[in-house]
């Protein structure tokens, strides 16, 4: 067993528009937390990995495939592997706990 503490915390350096910290990393998945503040924009790209969501606090929206929905706190997303998707409008900051499986690649 592993108490991941540091889950849901993280800080967005001065002047980037998000920040991805990863927390823990085994074999069948990682897990992370992903910070975009309000002034900030999500950039990422589609995964080879399958992906679950949580959102801890903050709020906005969500785009994946063709659908759109709102996020706040305890909204909880599945992204299957090589959906297009990202958060947008982002009226609060958002801190949202992402987990990856496999664990997540980055790209080089």
């Amino acid at each position: 067993m592993q108490n991941i503490a540091s889950a849901g915390q993280c800080d967005v350096p001065r002047g980037a528009p998000n920040h991805f910290v990863e927390h823990l990393r085994v074999e069948s998945l990682s897990i992370g937390t992903y910070c975009i503040p309000a002034t900030g924009a999500d950039d990422q790209r589609p995964h080879t990995e399958d992906e679950v969501y949580i959102v801890i606090s903050g709020s906005g929206s969500f785009v994946g495939g063709s659908e759109r929905m709102d996020v706040g706190a305890g909204t909880t997303l599945f992204v299957p592997a090589g959906e297009d998707h990202r958060f947008v409008d982002i009226v609060e900051d958002l801190v949202v706990l992402v987990v990856f499986s496999p664990p997540y690649e980055t790209l080089g």
